[in-house]
């Protein structure tokens, strides 16, 4: 298992993949070259894991697509928030949350920007502290195949479910404002990144995808230098940085390219499969 990276040999032994932007096509689909390739490097028994900021519902339909079928397999969610593993069902493995008072500060934040909608992840519930679903909400919980609930403060108090992450979702003109005001202050308590133009993302202080590969690549007993990660935008920096090796796909940020040691083709090229087939299985 040995690609070359700079000059120098390198054993892969994990491949972290990103998925929008990534993993999935502009339709948010995979590319049926990508499901290919991936299964081909499973069974060469490199361990595939998809390292989203994706929550649970998002994420469940395409991992059955790849068809990967190990004894154990494993995804880190929610930015990585949340480490799952998965064999039969998914479990929660470890994770990281808000707690009340974290999520009452996101949410006083808000007075004054009324068009700006503050949701939560919890498990498999996407909540939203609003008193009814806006579009561009409904929009976003379609795509991880479910359906906003709207709740309030005290509800998210009494919750028994742990709140893994926090977006503040709004048209890209009123949340740059947002965050240019904000977002200072918030990096002294949270973790946060711009992973689209209407998404602002707030995480637990001191977590992204790169914390989480971490956890698990401890856990799996590999080291960095034996991880590949494939990304596209700004939440996969840290994970990029991390990785032993890593990938920038062709539609990714020039900052992202930057990062990386290797840029592939487009999601819409099937870019995942084409690093994948270069510098893992050296075809």
């Amino acid at each position: 298992m040995e690609c070359f990276r700079k000059g120098y040999m390198i054993m892969v032994k994990l491949i972290a993949i990103d998925m929008d932007g990534t993993l999935l096509n502009s339709q948010k689909e995979i590319p049926q070259e990508n499901i290919a390739v991936i299964q081909e490097a499973a069974r060469s028994g490199y361990k595939i894991v998809l390292c989203t900021g994706r929550m649970q519902t998002g994420v469940e339909p395409y991992f059955e697509q790849l068809g990967l079928v190990a004894e154990q397999e494993y995804a880190i969610l929610n930015n990585g928030c949340s480490l799952h593993t998965i064999n039969r069902d998914w479990q929660l493995l470890t994770y990281h949350d808000l707690n009340f008072n974290g999520v009452s500060y996101l949410y006083d934040l808000l007075e004054g920007y009324p068009e700006i909608d503050l949701t939560l992840t919890a498990d498999r519930d996407y909540l939203v502290l609003a008193d009814q679903v806006s579009e561009l909400v409904a929009y976003d919980a379609s795509l991880v195949f479910t359906q906003a609930q709207t709740v309030g403060l005290n509800d998210v108090k009494h919750a028994a479910k742990p709140v893994f992450q926090a977006m503040y979702l709004g048209e890209s003109d009123r949340l740059d404002a947002f965050q240019q005001k904000f977002e200072c202050k918030l990096a002294e308590k949270f973790t946060t990144v711009r992973s689209q133009p209407y998404i602002f993302e707030v995480m637990p202080q001191s977590i992204t995808k790169a914390t989480g590969l971490k956890e698990l690549a401890q856990k799996l007993r590999i080291s960095r230098t034996d991880i590949m990660a494939i990304g596209d935008a700004l939440n996969d920096l840290e994970m990029l940085k991390a990785a032993g090796f890593s990938v920038a796909m062709g539609n990714a940020s020039p900052e992202v390219k930057a990062a990386a040691d290797l840029v592939t083709g487009s999601n819409d090229d099937a870019g995942v499969a084409q690093a994948i087939a270069k510098y893992v299985l050296n075809k």
